[in-house]
């Protein structure tokens, strides 16, 4: 490795550019957060806060408070829908994917654009740092009918039927709505795209990007939702179920910011551990020889990625509490922290301190090497001194003594 590269991070810390030379980056990108409910089946339901089946009126009912929005772990009935579906459904039902591209968007400047976007149908809404908006890349069906008065679903909703081997039906009301919430923290939630108009979502959003993310670095969550008739909204196995008449863009909107934030996360842990995993070798190297076999300027180098690395992170926080519409509208409250439940956003937060400690341990440990070695440089700097002070006394010695023999 030369002088001119960094020893630790190989690719570009939250996107911002790399003083030095950048390594190629190192294998695949982790596809999502890293959390067990990913890869094993879990229920979680979500909280009904709204009289009559209205997803954005206030709350009457149901839970008061997010304390007891955490008791509610399991429900009998619950489970049968999301045990029933699997991955041959996820091609039919619509997506609700998050993508981490950036360190941030211009918000303001992006609602701009979506704002004239009106062949998209588009109406955005700020709700402080995320951006709302339904934006549909698929032209209206001229020819559909309009739907009778007495029938209460949206148009842009319809029912599907599954009929099982065993004869059960499973009935699922799916929405053709394509909607985009865009936080301001480098993260964007669609609900209902296909995933060709995801990515032609993305390619509209480079403009608006600061400290865009390398490609292998974008952080992806991937669900399924639907609309059910039975039960109570739930999230299980990664597919969300909203009860019919509670399908709001503010329960999504709640949602929404929990995986978000868990997105965000991810682009945390996969920093910590690829940090921790090429610096591993420092503490082995210390026990062995007593010291870092690294130069002055290396050790500096990677004082400065470790301390970029922290103060990222720290300086995101705020990402990880509650959003400040949760206070302005409180009936929002359950449904946002029964899905930071489902996601594991507390313990994975709290894993991440911990592994945070761990890179502070290891900036500490390189501090004092710097100054051991600063120490001995000192120290050798005044045994110079004394030699040469000793060497010049000696040659003044022979020189006065061979002065007065000459005499």
């Amino acid at each position: 490795m030369s002088e001119e590269e960094s020893p630790l991070l190989p690719r570009p810390l939250l996107g911002r550019p790399h003083p030095t030379a950048i390594p190629p980056t190192l294998g695949p990108p982790k596809q999502g957060p890293q959390r067990t409910s990913k890869v094993s089946q879990k229920l979680k339901l979500l909280p009904d806060q709204y009289p009559g089946g209205r997803a954005d009126g206030p709350r009457v009912s149901g839970f008061h408070s997010p304390a007891d929005a955490r008791l509610v772990v399991a429900e009998p009935g619950g489970r049968r829908d999301g045990e029933r579906l699997g991955k041959q459904d996820r091609a039919v039902l619509p997506r609700v994917t998050a993508y981490c591209t950036a360190s941030s968007y211009r918000i303001k400047e992006l609602a701009r654009y979506i704002a004239a976007r009106k062949s998209r149908s588009t109406d955005p809404v700020l709700y402080d740092e995320c951006l709302y908006s339904v934006y549909s890349y698929r032209a209206p069906d001229e020819g559909a009918a309009e739907p009778e008065p007495e029938n209460r679903r949206p148009a842009h909703e319809q029912e599907l039927v599954r009929v099982d081997p065993d004869g059960t039906e499973l009935r699922l009301v799916v929405s053709s709505l394509s909607e985009v919430f865009v936080f301001e923290y480098g993260v964007v939630v669609l609900w209902g795209f296909s995933e060709q108009e995801e990515h032609r979502f993305l390619r509209e959003l480079p403009r608006f990007e600061i400290e865009k993310l390398a490609g292998v670095d974008v952080q992806i969550e991937e669900f399924n939702y639907y609309v059910t008739r039975q039960g109570q909204a739930r999230i299980h196995n990664d597919f969300i179920a909203l009860r019919e008449g509670t399908a709001g863009h503010k329960v999504k909107l709640s949602i929404s910011h929990a995986i978000a934030q868990s997105v965000k996360i991810s682009l945390f842990e996969e920093l910590v551990d690829h940090t921790i995993e090429v610096t591993q070798d420092i503490p082995q190297e210390i026990a062995m020889t007593g010291k870092v076999q690294m130069s002055r300027k290396k050790i500096m180098m990677s004082i400065g990625e470790l301390f970029i690395l922290r103060i990222n992170i720290n300086l995101h926080g705020s990402i990880l509490d509650s959003p400040e519409l949760m206070w302005a509208e409180p009936q929002l409250e359950p449904v946002y922290q029964a899905s930071r439940s489902y996601l594991e956003i507390n313990q994975r937060v709290s894993l991440l301190n911990q592994r945070l400690e761990v890179i502070s341990d290891l900036l500490q440990m390189l501090k004092e090497q710097l100054g051991h070695a600063h120490e001995e440089y000192l120290e050798f700097v005044v045994i110079v001194l004394i030699a040469v002070e000793v060497l010049v006394a000696f040659i003044n010695i022979v020189v006065d003594f061979l002065a007065q023999g000459g005499e």
